[in-house]
């Protein structure tokens, strides 16, 4: 089976929503990614923690089967996040970020994850995920994720990750931003002008726009009963349609529909819980039912 390897964030969270607060919880992009991903294909990991990192997430992606050689845990503390969302769940309110280890992370690949077919280079630094693309060989296909900050502090260095990606993601805000253009449309073709072959706009509650030259694909997002936190839920998108297109290891547009489909599923279960939470007693079997209920929910018959 493909591998997948990522490169990103792991670090503790205190998150408050109008449902409910957490302190010092597991998160980071990678995590978020990682954990999606391992339902669908093996992860190799390249993240650093600091030595106050708890031992029992080590054991949690351990148990995933995530491979962790990557993961380095540095003296100091790790890498954290405290944010609020308001009614507005699309949107989160940064109080406080403490990069302690991360400052000083330069990720380096095992030897044995430079072969990896299916890369995803997490929301870092762009000059750092440069040097992760100089570290891999003769990969089959590379996806890349951004940030407003990174976008406002560091355009040309993502303009030349972007010239060097298969896919990017992003979100609407942050794509009109670095393209200025309103449109999604333009903006994509813009994207695909400077070297990437697909993007996928996240819209948060409403689902995930994908756009390759000459196609768009809609998913929607799925309605539930139960939104706690939606800490993750892109990262969490882009491990399920990661992991769905290593564990395929198909290209047609009919395999990354359906990849967009499960990312969509994967977010759709982040988000009912806080954390991880939720992954962690999700079964596979209610991944197959929900993607079978995302078909229903956009699928109909007839003619005009």
């Amino acid at each position: 089976m493909n591998k997948i390897l990522v490169v990103g964030s792991i670090g503790l969270d205190t998150v408050e929503t109008p449902f409910g607060q957490v302190q010092d919880v597991l998160g980071g992009s990678a995590t978020y990614f990682s954990v999606a991903a391992s339902f669908f294909a093996p992860v190799n990991l390249v993240a650093v923690v600091g030595s106050d990192f708890p031992e029992k997430e080590v054991e949690y992606l351990k148990n995933r089967k995530i491979d962790i050689r990557g993961l380095v845990i540095n003296p100091g503390k790790t890498f954290r996040w405290k944010g609020k969302y308001n009614y507005d769940l699309n949107t989160a309110q940064t109080l406080d970020t403490q990069l302690n280890v991360f400052a000083q992370f330069k990720p380096v690949l095992p030897t044995e994850y430079q072969d990896v077919p299916f890369v995803l280079l997490a929301n870092i630094d762009p000059e750092l995920q440069l040097e992760v693309l100089k570290q891999v060989k003769h990969p089959r296909f590379i996806a890349c994720d951004t940030m407003n900050y990174w976008i406002e502090k560091k355009v040309d260095a993502l303009k030349q990750v972007i010239a060097k990606v298969d896919l990017l993601f992003i979100n609407e805000a942050e794509i009109r931003q670095l393209t200025k253009e309103l449109n999604l449309v333009r903006a994509s073709q813009k994207i695909f002008s400077w070297g990437a072959k697909y993007v996928i706009v996240k819209q948060g509650e409403y689902g995930a726009l994908m756009f390759s030259q000459g196609s768009v694909f809609s998913t929607p997002g799925f309605p539930l009963e139960e939104v706690n936190d939606p800490t993750g839920a892109g990262d969490s998108f882009a491990g399920g349609f990661m992991g769905y297109l290593a564990k395929k290891g198909d290209f047609s547009e009919k395999c990354f529909r359906q990849a967009a489909v499960v990312g969509s599923v994967m977010a759709s279960f982040n988000v009912e819980d806080f954390s991880l939470n939720r992954f962690k007693r999700l079964q596979y079997d209610e991944i197959e039912t929900r993607f079978k209920e995302f078909k229903r929910l956009s699928h109909f018959e007839g003619t005009l």
